[in-house]
């Protein structure tokens, strides 16, 4: 099972970034898929799921209202555009697939994992 993250890159509070994760056909089809990110110094925190039985998305509170989780099925691709960034908001994002039981921001629901991208967000 393949991850691939992409779309960082270093922009200014305000501004807005999309981040692609690639999946392979079989994961995409069979996982929920996940966002999370880890600043410098801090433990990986939940951003945003998309569920696959139902189509439900789930984000965490702090980019409510500012984010936004999608999919295209044809590309095997999720997405997640980010809009009014913060320096807040500055971390590695990370892709991730699998089948939450409890909670979709619950990592350990997660059974892989892509190599992250880079967002940085200046003041």
């Amino acid at each position: 099972v393949q991850l691939q993250a992409s779309g960082g890159g270093l922009v200014q509070a305000g501004d807005s970034l999309r981040l692609s994760c690639a999946a392979s056909r079989r994961t995409f089809s069979r996982f929920a898929m996940g966002w999370f990110r880890q600043a410098p110094g801090k433990e990986r925190e939940f951003v945003a799921a998309f569920s696959v039985s139902d189509g439900s998305t789930y984000y965490e509170d702090s980019v409510k209202g500012r984010f936004t989780i999608s999919r295209d099925n044809a590309m095997n691709t999720v997405f997640l555009q980010m809009n009014s960034l913060k320096p807040e908001d500055t971390a590695v994002y990370i892709c991730a697939a699998g089948s939450p039981f409890l909670s979709y921001a619950d990592p350990r629901g997660y059974d892989f994992w892509g190599q992250g991208t880079l967002v940085t967000v200046s003041s």
